[in-house]
């Protein structure tokens, strides 16, 4: 047993050793800034804060990752560029966001990043089963929220989140915050969830929570307007938005 322990251990270290590793913070700095985004993509930045996102998430060249409800993009193409080339990332759409808005600027979004692979699934479905253990990191970036009204079984897609990830890979979850009580009575209607559900459902479905960033936080937010991008394009950006970052815990056996 001891040496089987000891063996297992040296592989695990040698396999830490060539993990990929997070992006420095110059150069999220140069792919943020990089002249070749589109326009419409730099304009979102401001309220996004994709450099302190992408540090967050510790993403990282060589790593496989993947975007839930991708929608058009603009998060699937910052985690392109810092995948690089010979990392993958998985966009998952389900069929309700591609038939509404997504399919057009997704598709086209496509044409730019050649290390992406398009997911067509639904979010408590979103991997095929060859995934599992495969992945870094998964995103879920401001569309939790839409899971519930969607009718999605969250704990299912939690779980299947779970399975894709490697040991140790992280589950970022980040969102738009709704009023202390409120739990997921203003998911449709103001487009917002309180951040304790969501903490709760998570770590329910087996994983660890790490930490909170609040690069996205607005404590003026008085959190009684709809957070959709559509419903308040004046005030897009400026919500009070919580960022969480969960593992999947690591075993030995």
């Amino acid at each position: 047993m001891t040496r089987l322990l000891a063996a297992s251990l040296a592989v695990f270290s040698v396999g830490c050793a060539h993990a990929p590793q997070p992006l420095t913070a110059s150069a999220v700095q140069a792919l943020v800034g990089a002249a070749d985004r589109t326009e419409a993509d730099k304009a979102l930045d401001p309220g996004r804060k994709p450099v302190e996102f992408l540090a967050f998430i510790g993403v990282g060249e060589g790593m496989k990752v993947a975007d839930l409800m991708a929608g058009g993009g603009y998060t699937t193409e910052l985690l392109s560029r810092a995948v690089g080339p010979t990392g993958t990332v998985y966009g998952e759409n389900p069929r309700w966001v591609l038939e509404k808005f997504a399919e057009k600027p997704w598709s086209e979004r496509l044409t730019r990043v050649p290390n992406t692979k398009r997911l067509d699934r639904e979010l408590d479905d979103p991997f095929p089963a060859e995934l599992a253990g495969t992945l870094d990191v998964v995103v879920s970036n401001a569309i939790y929220h839409d899971s519930v009204w969607l009718n999605a079984d969250r704990l299912k897609m939690n779980q299947a989140v779970l399975r894709a990830l490697k040991m140790g890979g992280a589950y970022v979850v980040c969102d738009s915050s709704a009023k202390a009580g409120a739990g997921v009575s203003e998911v449709q209607a103001l487009h917002r969830i309180e951040e304790q559900v969501v903490r709760d459902e998570v770590t329910k479905a087996g994983f660890t929570f790490e930490r909170a960033g609040d690069f996205l936080r607005n404590p003026a937010d008085p959190r009684d307007w709809s957070a959709s991008p559509g419903a308040a394009a004046e005030k897009r950006g400026t919500g009070d938005r919580f960022c969480f970052r969960f593992v999947k815990p690591t075993v030995f056996y």
